[in-house]
């Protein structure tokens, strides 16, 4: 089962990419409380003065709260904290597409799976019933004979023993895994899913698919120099072996 070892290859680059962008958020949760810290301490000074200033009569008082604002300095700390912040959802947003991306191409590949399964029961029920002569498309004359012969003891033994080895095998209900895909996202690769993790375009300018994931196509560093898909390497020989 090829698509095993693919899903199995998309997997090896995801811990890591996970573990980098983990370690962003987390260097970034030091920036953004060290510069918490620093803004609440620059923004009570200024309180503080403010309030010195209007009990001497330095600061008049004024009706019109607007007018009252912090310095420049500590707006622009308070703006670069929430810069900070968007870039930490930026990343928990990029961790979960990824994660998100292969539990999709996981469920598609479990839903394959399925359908094997079930391909293989109803071959192998198709072999038992052509194997066995009380499943088919009707009784021989002998048979016939048989069974009067018998009476109920027969009709006994012919529902008996192989109809039982028939039913057996219970049938696992098939599993449902749907996730919600948007549909106006774009998608690549062999394997049609969103973009993720490394990726390679082919160099043929007329590649239909153009964008390939490193593990569908079996690589695990960029190449070097040019790189074609199977689809397009093999044209372009087509091509190279005409025009000789």
């Amino acid at each position: 089962m090829g698509f095993i070892e693919d899903f199995v290859a998309s997997l090896e680059s995801l811990p890591a990419m996970l573990e980098r962008n983990y370690k962003l958020m987390r260097d970034l949760d030091k920036s953004l409380h060290y510069v918490q810290e620093e803004n609440e301490h620059r923004c009570g000074q200024e309180l503080e003065e403010f309030k010195l200033g209007v009990e001497s009569g330095r600061i008049p008082i004024t009706s019109d709260p607007s007018k009252i604002k912090f310095s420049e300095e500590a707006l622009e700390e308070q703006s670069h904290c929430v810069r900070i912040a968007d870039e930490k959802v930026a990343l928990a947003t990029q961790a979960y597409d990824m994660v998100d991306a292969h539990i999709q191409q996981l469920d598609q590949y479990m839903r394959r799976l399925e359908e094997i399964r079930q391909e293989k029961e109803l071959a192998t029920s198709a072999a038992a019933a052509a194997a066995s002569p009380s499943i088919g498309t009707g009784p021989s004359t002998s048979n016939i004979n048989v069974v009067q012969r018998s009476g109920r003891s027969g009709e006994r033994g012919r529902g008996g023993r192989k109809k039982s080895r028939l039913t057996a095998e219970p049938v696992v209900p098939p599993i449902d895994l749907e996730l919600p895909v948007d549909p106006n996202e774009p998608t690549y690769c062999l394997c049609n899913q969103v973009s993720y993790g490394e990726m390679v375009a082919c160099d043929n300018a007329n590649c239909k698919i153009e964008w390939f994931h490193f593990g569908c196509v079996g690589l695990k560093e960029q190449p070097k120099g040019k790189w074609y898909c199977n689809d397009c390497a093999t044209l372009l020989k087509r091509k190279k072996g005409s025009s000789k």
